[in-house]
């Protein structure tokens, strides 16, 4: 029997992207109650072997690698989703509002973004943490408003082929208000697509915010995140150890989990909008 869900089958690409999906949630929820130990708490000589007490061993300082991973899993994933979210509520926004309304605001605020968008995305990231800090709410901050530019791009553009259909035409003939096709013309229609960009905008982030802690201008210490656990522990690469590949496939795992549902997603809707000419 195929699993189905909204009425389209579920290949076993997309089943395995939702199980890494739910394990990923279950860890962001319950990960730091899981945790054996502290995320700070020094329990051995660094880089001890995987025991039964410790079972991925130790880091660089003696600290039980499950139980940072653990922690880092609500950090890694709050960090990025956090700045994915205020992203979308910036960039949808606007985006909507350029296109539903024209003329010179859409088109100082496309140019605008455009402006921005030329600059490398790393490149301002690193300008602006190293003149404000690292702090949480600036590093949110920051990917939040960069990432917002493509966001508002991809919004102006779909919905500027919607307001151009039929029905949006009715609707503005029947004087409906500015609210009104906002939340009962554009929005609806739109969000197939923009759920489909959130998934590979959060997978971006991610990844983004683990190369920015690897670089040492992400999550500071005391916080456990992966991408800086990888950076604390890539010596013992050169003695043969494994701490610093525990965080690494902890990244590559959500990535590929979150992609392979955006790919299914974005299959689907291809499929359907075939059907539908």
């Amino acid at each position: 029997m195929t699993l189905r869900i909204f009425g389209r089958p579920l290949p076993i690409s997309a089943a395995i992207g939702l199980i890494i999906i739910a394990a990923t949630v279950f860890l962001f929820i319950f990960g730091p109650s899981l945790a054996p130990f502290g995320q700070e708490d020094v329990v051995g000589a660094p880089f001890a072997d995987p025991s039964a007490e410790h079972l991925l061993g130790l880091d660089q300082n003696g600290r039980d690698m499950l139980s940072r991973l653990l922690y880092g899993a609500r950090m890694s994933v709050g960090v990025s989703l956090t700045a994915v979210l205020i992203s979308f509520a910036i960039g949808v926004p606007l985006g909507f509002l350029a296109a539903l309304n024209g003329g010179w605001p859409d088109m100082i605020g496309a140019r605008f973004v455009d402006v921005i968008m030329s600059i490398p995305v790393l490149i301002s990231a690193l300008v602006v943490l190293q003149s404000l800090g690292s702090s949480l709410p600036v590093l949110i901050g920051t990917i939040a408003l960069l990432d917002s530019t493509r966001v508002f791009r991809l919004s102006r553009i779909v919905a500027q082929g919607i307001v151009v259909m039929e029905y949006a035409e009715v609707a503005r003939l029947r004087g409906e208000g500015l609210w009104w096709m906002l939340r009962r013309e554009i929005l609806p229609n739109a969000l197939p697509p923009l759920l489909a960009e959130f998934g590979m905008r959060f997978c971006f982030t991610f990844l983004f915010v683990a190369g920015l802690s690897y670089l040492g201008l992400g999550v500071q210490p005391p916080f456990a995140d992966w991408g800086g656990m990888v950076r604390d522990n890539q010596q013992g690469i050169l003695y043969g150890l494994y701490a610093p590949l525990f965080p690494a496939g902890a990244i590559a795992l959500v990535t590929i989990g979150v992609n392979l549902v955006v790919d299914w997603a974005l299959a689907g809707r291809t499929m359907v909008q075939g059907e539908n000419r």
